[in-house]
């Protein structure tokens, strides 16, 4: 009797699924309501046949000019990785718990991050072109400054889960806390950090695409400029290169961040329980043992040279590199660095032309655009959803039949995830029409992209062992999954579903920009014509709309 009632659900693990099946009702009323079904690609089939007629045969530009614009483009994203990277260690310094007992300066460092995670780049490009002009300036800063929303959560939350040991033995030496920070907490989570640029810099390169629409220089400028004049042989050609150079970017990436973090990593900086005592802390025994520890005591002591390891060797060596890609970028770009930092004082004055907020007379419309792109990203999710969760179980290499099969759904999932949503946007826009309709269902083939990989990623990390137990009970690879990893894995699926909302909500707020419909086309116009005060409330709508869905994601991982 006691055991049947341990294994009824909490009353809140209740609550959590009711609220989950409300969501998906939601979801599917959003897409039933957007009308959303086979009849409306039907009715638009002339118009794509219309439009391959105009896009084939593509027109690609000299290789010449092909590999100036991608050399432009990858200086102006790696400059704007940079510059967020560096801005984001102190934030993130600040952020975290246990580098920043002041819980007013972790307040203030998290508000600035929020913050930067925001506004959109989109718009911060807008406001930078009317300070700075057309060039490669207005990208790196709106890219960089925005781009600190996601690196300095990342690096704060990387701060927060590493060993208290290192940091723990400095202090006890006398060490001061600049010396606690070089040595005790920057080395563990330097492979992190370095992982997470390298993430960030996939995700800029895709960004510059939308930013060629309001004036930023590149590859993405150049496909702006054919879609104005109606040249889709050129655009659609242009937007091909976007995604082999995606694609390339991120398979280097992705074999950087594999060296540097391995296999299993993840876990390997977990929080451990904090020593009672002197004695039980070790101090002398761990310095013999742990090489992160007698680095750190080689700091205290001014010993800074450490021996040249394999692993020293390979780091100086990407340092190396790092440095000719940021010069080689610098000169690519023109961006110098001391007017990168010369502009930065006139940044501030830019984002003062955003207050006071400022209805402009429309703010019942805004709400009701508001609601309009809360229906398309909430149908996107579910489109995501539906075709995510059979090509991500498919690309975990513990659920697909053959290693072959989980490579091939890998490569769907990494094809899709170099396509940029605005080129989505401008086919789905050809094909169904101007409207919510293109906006939602580009949303929710581009998720396939974000969500496909962490379904796949979340898969491989659940606990082998009831796997194991299950197969050697003689169950089937279907009852294995539905019975032992699936069950591991809802909690992450849960999280990442609502992630993916979060995310859909802020893309569809911009896909207004090529006439995906919603809010987004008022957040454009009001940039462009310099109604900033207007920009400021759809963007404090837009950002208490993801502030609550991120409250949901939080109370609903809290319940299960």
């Amino acid at each position: 009797m006691t055991e049947r009632l341990a294994a009824r659900p909490s009353t809140g693990s209740t609550a959590a699924m009711v609220v989950l099946l409300a969501l998906l009702a939601t979801a599917v009323w959003a897409f039933a309501d957007l009308r959303i079904n086979v009849a409306t690609f039907v009715d638009g089939a002339a118009r794509a046949a219309e439009f391959a007629e105009r896009t084939f045969p593509l027109d690609f530009p000299p290789p010449g000019e092909i590999l100036r614009l991608c050399g432009q483009t990858l200086a102006i994203v790696v400059l704007a990785t940079l510059l967020s990277t560096i801005l984001s260690v102190p934030l993130a310094l600040l952020a975290a718990a246990n580098t920043t007992p002041a819980r007013s300066a972790r307040f203030g460092a998290r508000a600035l991050i929020v913050v930067a995670r925001a506004v959109p780049d989109v718009v911060l490009a807008i406001v930078f072109v009317r300070v700075f002009g057309i060039g490669a300036l207005t990208g790196v800063l709106a890219m960089g400054l925005h781009s600190i929303g996601m690196i300095g959560k990342m690096y704060a939350d990387a701060i927060e889960q590493i060993d208290d040991g290192p940091p723990t033995a400095l202090r006890a030496t006398g060490a001061t806390r600049l010396q606690q920070i070089a040595g005790g907490v920057l080395p563990p989570v330097l492979p992190a950090f370095v992982a997470v640029g390298l993430h960030r810099l996939d995700i800029n390169l895709r960004v510059s695409v939308v930013l060629g629409f309001v004036g930023v220089e590149g590859i993405g400028y150049a496909i702006a400029e054919s879609l104005r004049v109606l040249d889709y042989q050129r655009g659609i050609a242009l937007a091909l290169v976007v995604l082999g150079l995606c694609i390339v970017v991120e398979l280097i990436s992705g074999a950087i961040r594999t060296a540097l973090l391995g296999r299993g990593e993840r876990t390997r900086f977990a929080r451990k329980p904090a020593p009672r005592n002197d004695e039980e802390l070790g101090v002398d025994a761990d310095l013999t043992r742990d090489p992160r520890l007698r680095s750190a005591a080689a700091l205290v002591e001014g010993l800074v040279s450490p021996p040249w390891t394999a692993r020293r060797i390979s780091s100086t060596a990407y340092g190396l590199v790092t440095a000719l890609v940021v010069v080689a970028s610098m000169s690519a770009s023109g961006v110098a660095p001391l007017e990168l930092l010369g502009a930065l004082p006139r940044v501030v004055a830019g984002l003062g032309l955003f207050f006071p907020p400022d209805g402009g007379g429309i703010l019942a419309l805004l709400f009701a655009e508001l609601l309009v792109t809360i229906k398309i990203a909430l149908a996107a999710t579910l489109i995501g959803v539906v075709l995510s969760l059979p090509i991500g179980a498919l690309a975990a290499r513990n659920v697909a039949p053959s290693p072959q099969i989980a490579q091939a759904a890998r490569l769907v999932i990494l094809t899709i995830r170099g396509i940029p949503e605005l080129i989505l946007a401008i086919v789905f826009v050809v094909i169904t029409g101007l409207g919510e309709v293109a906006g939602a269902v580009a949303l929710g083939v581009g998720a396939v992209g974000l969500l496909g990989k962490l379904v796949a990623d979340s898969l491989e990390e659940v606990d082998p062992g009831p796997e194991r137990a299950l197969t050697a009970t003689g169950a089937t690879r279907t009852q294995v999954f539905f019975a032992a990893t699936v069950p591991a894995g809802v909690r992450a699926l849960v999280a990442h579903v609502l992630y993916l909302l979060d995310t859909n909500i802020r893309a569809a707020t911009l896909l207004g920009i090529v006439g995906a419909g919603g809010i987004g086309f008022y957040l454009l116009n009001a940039s462009r014509v310099l109604e900033f005060g207007v920009v400021t409330t759809i963007l404090l709508m837009v950002f208490c709309t993801v502030m609550l869905v991120e409250l949901l994601a939080i109370w609903l991982r809290g319940r299960f």
